[in-house]
């Protein structure tokens, strides 16, 4: 069971992370050949003040 987690930063629509969940899962299908019952997509979305770039958390550089 291939399982693929993905840490994104908040700001996504709804719409965005089920386009993301569908591709991710496809890409995994096509490039293991596994079943896509098989297929598990775990989202970790997080708040901008959580991750930094460069010192500074991706809400204070307005990202």
């Amino acid at each position: 069971m291939p399982i693929a987690q993905i840490n994104i930063v908040e700001g996504r629509t709804d719409e965005q992370k089920e386009r993301l969940i569908h591709e991710v899962t496809e890409a995994i299908v096509r490039t293991l050949d596994a079943p896509i019952e098989s297929v598990r997509v775990i989202l970790n979305e997080m708040p901008k003040q959580h991750f930094g770039i460069g010192g500074q958390s991706v809400k204070k550089l307005g990202r």
